[in-house]
């Protein structure tokens, strides 16, 4: 590898195998009970630990490492209360004819429809944006590399830290999310990938048996 910039030395805490094997089992099976949540209890969250959370999302790999991610952490009533509005205008129209008959077939066995109430009543909407491009520091335009899976990554940094923090997730994308941007006020290089909805969950809160099929670890990997 070329240095022809400015590195540092690695900081790295080797652990022997058997706790190596010990921690990603412990890791693995905390990640294993997180649900995905759409009761939520109307508690209030520390600002402290969404903080936290982004803070480990912001630190995901990323192509170039030019970090194409924007969080906006909501907790105002009435911006909620209007994300709901214009988020059910959406799914009102998706459930009524825009999706294809084979993706409502595929939503039914988790009983979704176009009432999305945790927008509003769980304490924190954390609403990710995906950077297109950026700017250099003389201003220049710059160029983003692999935005998707970028973001992709942040934003499972950050379920795994809010679930390892002991709250309910719900990962939400309306469809489509342009109003997201207008209503948070975001620059038009920024678009909303997703809305994580935060908060701990309802006192009835279920979830659905479908939610809990997952494929067994031989049908996703494969070792050579």
């Amino acid at each position: 590898m070329k240095r022809d910039f400015p590195h540092v030395p690695l900081s790295f805490h080797e652990h022997p195998p058997a706790e190596m094997c010990r921690r990603a089992r412990s890791f693995a099976d905390d990640l294993i009970r997180r649900r995905t949540v759409r009761d939520f209890a109307d508690r209030p969250v520390p600002r402290d630990i969404i903080e936290a959370a982004i803070d480990a999302a912001r630190h995901a790999p990323s192509g170039a490492n030019h970090q194409p991610w924007h969080f906006v952490a909501v907790a105002d009533l009435e911006i909620k209360r209007r994300i709901r509005a214009a988020a059910e205008t959406e799914e009102k129209a998706f459930y009524a004819g825009r999706a294809a008959p084979e993706w409502l077939e595929a939503l039914k066995p988790l009983g979704t429809d176009w009432e999305k109430p945790f927008l509003q009543v769980a304490p924190w909407l954390i609403v990710i944006f995906a950077e297109q491009w950026g700017r250099w520091p003389d201003g220049r335009r710059r160029k983003n590399y692999y935005v998707p899976e970028s973001t992709g990554i942040a934003a499972g940094f950050l379920l795994a830290c809010l679930h390892h923090a002991g709250l309910a997730t719900l990962t939400h994308t309306p469809n489509p999310m342009g109003f997201l941007g207008e209503t948070l006020g975001r620059p038009k290089n920024e678009k909303a990938i997703m809305i994580v909805v935060a908060g701990y969950p309802a006192a009835d809160a279920v979830v659905p048996t479908h939610a809990l099929q997952k494929k067994p670890l031989p049908a996703v990997a494969t070792f050579l």
